[in-house]
């Protein structure tokens, strides 16, 4: 429904604006292009009456996804399409059997009833059309005195307080299914109704003044319940009185006024809107706010709006045949998106004229979906190509890795957040150090919650809480933990305790303590505060705390310093290597496989890495992360192979010989992570029958292969260096850092709201032009109250000196 249209390459059924046609035509030569376009016309007030019920507009053919109302009451929308060729642009006007050959009568007609490559590529994420229950009219309700509180809902038959249904009968509250991910419920809804026969149930939590999720067990569907409003309030629910957020996420009194979804959203405060280049939103296409919020962020930077939208033109002209699989086409086309303006602009004084008579008011249709770019980016990726919620420091790491591996002219936008940090790790029996120095993209502070200043408080509302819960009452008003940030960076600077530390001073295991400090300081600064964490249940949980982030951030104490004086280095010598005969004899190291989890790796990678090194710590089983965190079967969970048996390609146990006779990926990983390059790994593998300790011994006695291998390296580095926590390249130029003074300024924060990463909601708040901006999937408003102490990633420019 844009000005000019769309037109569809007859040879490739690629689509493109009109801004971009001629480009296409030139390049190609392809002359045949399908034009699409959808008409607005405004209706005759009052035409409609009123009393007609909304169907499918007869006029509309196409398949597409846009921003208007196809069965809006005010307007009429009709499709038009006619065959354009070039270079003359003639029009021929479709149908038209008279004047086209069959076969392009054919490819026409195919294409225009041709359903949204995206409904069938993700069918989950498209809503269907909900049907009236064949149980509502008539549904019978017990008179049985069942009054629902407004809040402390708890599943009759266990202790759930999530995912509850009432039942519309009987005023039953019960848990739904459980779910794969571990959430859900024990299914007593589904058992009350096999017992009783009662049909429906309404989710808690989904009642709005629109109406509600309702779920019908004898159809086995969710369902449309006309009659909702007067069957909630047989059991004294007012849907009038229920409130709903921005994003429909359920937002009334169970949750205290200073929940972390109404301060983050900034809720209740008229927020101002913002229009014009680098104020445009992005709709969610379903849990994709992490991706909206992270891309928000990266294109209110200056070096990725030049290297993407300043070469716009030059990455179009040189763009691949098929854009829609070219990461860089992909990037361009999103930065043009978000900064053009195009997308967002304010609405008609006549249209503001309009809404105040009529008290009413419509959210203006602008903003960008980028469902085209999620889909690429996702392409393969076990998590990111789900329609579930995400953790945004993992996509962004997963973003920066692909703008590693896709480099766009000289200079790569992804300099600006790479920096070195110098590992010290000291045998704490010998005394002795070792420094090593590996390259990351974001600084991951912990929470310090020891140091929480209102202990008394905290230790109050927990007893009140617990009171509430016993009771049956409204929890009362949340005391959230408030940290200083000063002991989060304290708690960043000092020494932890290094899991199974190996001393080559000793030649044995022995206790360790590891330092981290900034041998390099990034132009952009991106902190993470660790809020998410495991459970003893290995659920992850959020921390929800408040931490006094400051607007400038001076780090320059956190400058590392080198092998000091005194200092006495450990021998450079490898630990043994000891492979089982039997693969399932090896247990799971499962302090490095949380070790890695808290890097926010997907569990089973994390075990399936930790096991394929041969428990011989995390640093080890990171560099297998590292080298598998592409293949489809990454976060699939471990399946470890019988004694004799040949394991998959993807995940090869340890000790066995590839089928192809090359030697198996994990041992070549082992020895990559001691410091020698990958082909000299695998030569000496095969030179010794892939054996890991014979190939140690062989690389040693072979000085001189190792010169002769290192135009191998660049290749490697090209696979493997662009992801957190990998070590520094060691090229003889090494990695490309912008090293400068640890002092900057706060610009940008990403929040989240919800309990855990696999669910909730991401906003972002970005400092445009001395003020600060909310980004709210296609909402974008001035920000009254930025909550700078409830974010999750927070974005830092360096101060020039």
């Amino acid at each position: 429904d844009s000005e000019g249209g769309l037109y569809v390459c007859m040879n490739t059924f690629l689509g493109f604006g009109r801004e971009h046609i001629e480009r296409h035509y030139r390049k190609t030569g392809q002359c045949v292009y399908l034009h699409l376009k959808r008409h607005v016309i405004e209706k005759v007030p009052g035409a409609s009456g009123g009393a007609s019920p909304k169907r499918r507009n007869a006029k509309l053919f196409l398949d597409l996804e846009t921003n208007s109302d196809p069965n809006s009451d005010d307007s009429e929308y009709e499709d038009e399409a006619k065959l354009i060729i070039f270079p003359d642009h003639y029009e021929i006007s479709l149908p038209n059997i008279e004047e086209l050959p069959a076969l392009v009568t054919i490819a026409c007609d195919a294409l225009l009833s041709a359903k949204s490559p995206y409904r069938k590529q993700d069918p989950d994420s498209w809503e269907e059309e909900l049907q009236a229950s064949k149980h509502a009219k008539t549904l019978v309700q017990l008179d049985n005195g069942v009054r629902i509180p407004p809040s402390g809902w708890k599943c009759s038959k266990c202790d759930l307080r999530e995912n509850l249904w009432l039942n519309l009968t009987d005023g039953s509250v019960l848990c739904g299914k459980w779910f794969f991910d571990g959430s859900g419920g024990n299914g007593h809804a589904v058992e009350h109704y096999k017992e009783m026969g009662y049909p429906l149930a309404v989710k808690l939590g989904t009642i709005t003044p629109d109406g509600a999720d309702v779920y019908s067990f004898d159809e086995e569907e969710p369902v449309l319940d006309p009659h909702i409003a007067k069957h909630l309030a047989h059991f004294g629910i007012d849907m009038l009185q229920m409130q709903v957020t921005e994003n429909g996420l359920r937002d009334n009194d169970i949750k205290p006024r200073v929940s972390e979804w109404e301060v983050i959203q900034e809720a209740g405060v008229k927020l101002k809107p913002m229009y014009g280049p680098g104020y445009t939103g992005m709709k969610n296409l379903g849990n994709s706010c992490y991706l909206s919020a992270v891309m928000q962020a990266i294109f209110s930077i200056p070096e990725f709006q030049r290297a993407y939208v300043g070469n716009l033109p030059r990455i179009f002209d040189y763009s691949p045949l098929d854009p829609t699989q070219d990461f860089n086409t992909q990037m361009a086309k999103l930065g043009h998106g978000l900064l053009s303006g195009q997308y967002s602009k304010p609405p008609m004084k006549s249209e503001l004229i309009e809404q105040v008579m009529k008290e009413e008011h419509k959210p203006q249709h602008n903003g960008i979906s980028p469902r085209m770019f999620k889909a690429f980016i996702s392409k393969g990726h076990p998590e990111f190509s789900s329609n579930r919620q995400q953790d945004a420091q993992e996509f962004f790491l997963h973003l920066i890795n692909l703008v590693e591996r896709n480099p766009v002219g000289s200079e790569n936008p992804s300099d600006v957040f790479r920096f070195l940090v110098e590992e010290r790790t000291q045998c704490c029996q010998s005394r002795k150090v070792r420094y090593t120095e590996r390259v990351d993209y974001i600084m991951q502070l912990p929470v310090a919650m020891e140091a929480a200043t209102n202990k008394d408080e905290l230790i109050a509302y927990e007893l009140k809480r617990r009171e509430a819960e016993a009771a049956r009452r409204p929890p009362p008003e949340l005391v959230r933990a408030k940290i200083p940030f000063s002991a989060c960076l304290q708690a960043f600077s000092e020494p932890n305790n290094v899991e199974d530390f190996w001393s080559s001073a000793l030649q044995a295991k022995s206790a360790g303590v590891k330092t981290s400090r900034f041998a390099s300081f990034p132009e952009y600064l991106v902190v993470q505060i660790k809020k998410f964490t495991f459970g003893l249940d290995w659920i992850p949980k959020k921390l929800d705390v408040s931490i006094d982030m400051p607007d400038f951030l001076d780090i320059n104490h956190l400058r590392a310093r080198g092998l000091q004086p005194g200092e006495e280095e450990l021998p450079d010598i490898a630990p043994p290597i000891i492979i089982p005969d039997d693969p399932k004899a090896l247990d799971i190291d499962e302090s490095s496989v949380m070790q890695l989890a808290e890097m926010g790796f997907p569990l089973e990678a994390c075990r399936k890495a930790v096991y394929y090194t041969g428990n011989l710590g995390a640093e080890v089983a990171f560099n297998w992360i590292i080298a598998h965190m592409e293949e489809p079967d990454f976060a699939e969970p471990l399946v470890t192979p019988a004694f004799g048996e040949v394991a998959s390609s993807g995940a090869a146990a340890i000790g066995i010989v590839g089928l192809d006779n090359q030697p198996p990926e994990e041992m070549v990983a082992i020895i990559i992570s001691m410091g020698f390059q990958r082909n000299l790994s695998i030569q000496a593998l095969k030179a010794t029958n892939n054996n890991l300790e014979r190939a140690l011994e062989w690389i040693f006695s072979h000085p001189e292969l190792e010169e002769e291998s290192e135009p191998a390296l660049d290749m490697m580095n090209m696979e493997n260096n662009a992801n957190a926590n990998i070590l520094a390249e060691t090229g003889s130029e090494g990695p490309r850092i912008k090293d400068g003074s640890g002092r900057y300024e706060l610009f940008g924060f990403i929040s989240h709201m919800g309990t855990s990463t696999m669910s909730g909601h991401y906003v972002c708040h970005i400092k445009k032009e001395g003020r600060w901006v909310i980004y709210n999937d296609l909402r974008v408003c001035a920000s009254e109250r930025p909550p700078k102490d409830l974010g999750y990633v927070y974005f830092y420019h360096r101060i020039p000196s």
